[in-house]
């Protein structure tokens, strides 16, 4: 096989395991451990403060709290240990082909966003190589898995796989709750995918590519969408358009909330009416893997958001990693956690609005829906098209 096929799957293998095992994971649990810090804070309350490091396990007069930081990884150990329990009336290959269509799309998404510019780890792998008698010089690699020209609808695509697990879960439990937080969430989906969908078409419209690096270069090039005067200047033409934008903006992340199955749009697993919903019959690692399934389509979600309207990577006067030496390394790695530092202050706003906004009824969801984002959705488009022409 071509060295540069074998380069290729080698550098894609270490950018997926990565990203999944490196940054999502951790960026789960911790997402958790600072939903439930907000909540906490929101109700005055202190919120977990005592799982730290065990140092009476190793002969220390006291354990280190360390402000609770240890609770994601008690977390994640209780649910890997527990029992594992199967009910006798379920149908067992779908129920437990559920939790992983559940969380496999969220991660799959991933793939295509990019979450930073170049690394170029030569100046670490080249002199390893020399002592090693091999070439590890693969010069500036680009931040994302898989650069796709269709990426926004390979997101589209993917994501809308997440319903079945949702609805077998909710089916295969052979129990009504269960199956109707099943039937609400897959009608609450398709609702709001078509005005997800329809959001975007404004920004495709101005920037003419799906390529979701592409729509980053661009915002480098013309200043974000959302804040256009990041590149030193503002003329009447962003002015004019930033209306448009703003709109698929909110029409976006509303719709990305129902899409999450987050409060106020939690209805498939409304406790009050459902107990857990689709997930009530499952325990241990299976309802883990739901668990992971929703925070991970909360990351993909925010990660698409400042892919699409807040520049990605890009901070002014920040330069990119795209270089050699130790410099552009350094860079690299600054995109990356200014990509991340985005994606987690979204984070956060997802979890204030769940703490803040009470739960909506099922008909007024769906009102919202059909009745108002997808006409406004939809009249965004026009409104887009006739700016353009205006000022083109």
């Amino acid at each position: 096989m071509d060295w540069t096929i074998i380069t290729f799957i080698l550098i894609s293998a270490i950018k997926t395991l990565a990203i999944i095992f490196g940054v999502v994971l951790p960026m789960v649990s911790y997402t958790v451990y600072a939903e439930r810090k907000v909540s906490a804070l929101i109700q005055d309350r202190v919120g977990p403060n005592r799982v730290g490091v065990p140092l009476t396990l190793f002969g220390g007069k006291k354990d280190f709290s360390f402000f609770g930081l240890v609770q994601p990884i008690a977390d994640a150990v209780k649910l890997l240990i527990k029992e594992d329990f199967t009910p006798g009336h379920v149908n067992k290959f779908y129920y437990w082909l559920a939790p992983a269509l559940g969380v496999a799309p969220a991660l799959i998404t991933l793939a295509v966003i990019p979450f930073g510019s170049f690394l170029n780890l030569d100046p670490i792998l080249v002199p390893l190589g020399h002592a090693l008698g091999i070439d590890l010089g693969f010069g500036p690699i680009p931040m994302v898995i898989a650069n796709v020209d269709i990426g926004v609808l390979f997101i589209f695509a993917i994501a809308s796989v997440g319903v079945y697990g949702i609805v077998l879960a909710g089916w295969s439990a052979n129990s009504k709750y269960p199956f109707l937080g099943g039937i609400r969430s897959s009608s609450q989906m398709i609702s709001y995918e078509l005005s997800l969908g329809l959001s975007v078409i404004p920004i495709f419209l101005l920037i003419g590519n799906l390529n979701l690096t592409t729509i980053v270069q661009y915002q480098i090039d013309h200043g974000w969408l959302m804040i256009p005067f990041t590149d030193g200047h503002l003329s009447l033409q962003e002015i004019l358009l930033w209306i448009p934008i703003a709109i698929s903006f909110l029409v976006f992340t509303v719709a990305m909330f129902a899409e999450t199955n987050r409060l106020p749009f939690d209805l498939p697993e409304a406790e009050q009416e459902l107990v857990g919903g689709y997930h009530t019959e499952y325990s241990s690692m299976k309802f883990a893997l739901f668990f992971l399934g929703e925070y991970a389509a909360m990351i993909a979600g925010s990660s698409v958001i400042v892919t699409l309207f807040f520049g990605a990577w890009h901070l002014p006067f920040i330069p990119s990693g795209n270089g050699v030496g130790l410099a552009a390394l350094f860079w690299g790695l600054v995109n990356i956690a200014v990509f991340f530092g985005k994606v987690a202050v979204l984070l956060i706003f997802f979890i204030w609005v769940r703490w803040t906004l009470p739960r909506f009824r099922y008909d007024q969801l769906m009102k919202l829906g059909w009745y108002f984002f997808f006409e406004l959705a939809l009249a965004n488009i026009f409104l887009a098209a006739i700016i353009l022409a205006f000022v083109k």
